[in-house]
């Protein structure tokens, strides 16, 4: 007996695999890219805004609602760094421009799940003396809406609701107050403001230390203890006598958790030799005390009483430098380093 497939059910397997792989696409494209090109205008539509957890400085609000407007849509969440030398920028353009027809609206979409919690926005939309709505984007509907994949990243939406400009990250801040102006000329061709000048004081070519992250589902390699992540269990950490540089050593009791390391002992320490200006991190404690040595010199101690990111330590000029924390009181939780 022959082992054969006939020609026409062969035919038939070949054309539902392609059906299969085609819904499986379709299902798993990010949104923004299956959107279609006005043929009059040749922009993409901007996607709605839905899905919104909860409203800070603001009642909801539409895209369409908002039409003859230039909107501002800015993807961030409050602990990315990134994010945080953005907003100086946008609060100066909401200032500038929020009577001439420009809204903007920060879509907080949560990198960790404490930034889920509508206290903990609020307190930084106050702390980074945030004016303009800001929408928590829990769920992610409007970062999957809109495709997105990184913090910051802005879009400039027309009076008519199409998508104009985008700028993924940090810098560029003339240019993109250049767009801004430009579809602000379109609304108003009465419009002449001058451009504020770049901000100087961040450069990111000389920073030689990449963001760290301290979960065991979250890292990047930057673990440098030999005893390594353990998922979920309590480990008694020892600091070797030979450091690398960006590399993070403990010593003290920590627990393993997906995206933090855990204090579990009274005392711990955090060990990190980097190249940068300044150290950040993003912590979070009940009350921990953070002592924080420089080269060996004593510079700062602070309180770790809520989840935000904290400034560890600020120099004057970029270097090489080692910095140990030390940290008092069981609870207090590490999830990343970034520098500046």
């Amino acid at each position: 007996m022959k082992n054969f497939i006939k020609k026409p059910l062969l035919t038939a397997i070949v054309l539902i695999l392609i059906i299969i792989t085609i819904f499986y696409l379709q299902k798993n494209t990010p949104k923004i890219q299956s959107l279609k090109v006005d043929k009059e205008t040749n922009y993409i539509k901007a996607p709605e805004i839905t899905g919104i957890s909860n409203w800070i400085n603001s009642k909801p609000l539409t895209i369409k609602g908002l039409k003859g407007n230039v909107v501002m849509i800015d993807f961030w969440t409050y602990t990315c760094i990134n994010c945080i030398r953005t907003l100086p920028h946008l609060n100066d353009w909401y200032e500038k421009y929020k009577d001439k027809g420009l809204v903007i609206i920060g879509i907080h979409s949560p990198e960790f799940e404490f930034e889920k919690n509508y206290d903990n926005v609020l307190n930084a939309v106050k702390q980074y003396n945030i004016k303009y709505p800001v929408a928590q984007d829990n769920n992610y509907d409007v970062w999957s809406s809109y495709g997105n994949r990184f913090w910051p990243h802005e879009y400039l939406i027309d009076i008519n609701g199409n998508l104009r400009y985008d700028h993924i990250g940090e810098g560029n801040y003339d240019e993109t107050e250049k767009e801004i102006q430009n579809l602000l000329k379109e609304r108003d061709k009465n419009l002449n403001i001058g451009l504020t000048s770049e901000n100087n004081n961040f450069d990111s070519i000389k920073i030689g230390t990449p963001e760290i992250y301290l979960g065991y589902k979250t890292s990047r390699g930057n673990f440098g203890n030999q005893e390594g992540f353990q998922p979920d269990q309590v480990v008694g950490y020892k600091i070797p006598n030979d450091i690398q540089a960006n590399k993070v050593y403990l010593s003290g009791e920590w627990k393993n958790n997906e995206d933090n390391l855990e204090l579990i002992g009274n005392e711990g320490t955090i060990l990190l030799k980097y190249k940068a200006k300044n150290a950040n991190i993003v912590a979070s404690a009940v009350n921990s005390l953070v002592d924080v040595n420089l080269d060996n010199k004593n510079i700062k101690n602070f309180k770790v009483i809520e989840p935000k990111l904290y400034v560890a330590s600020e120099t004057e000029d970029y270097g090489e430098y080692t910095l140990m924390l030390n940290i008092k009181n069981p609870g207090f939780k590490i999830y990343t380093f970034t520098f500046g």
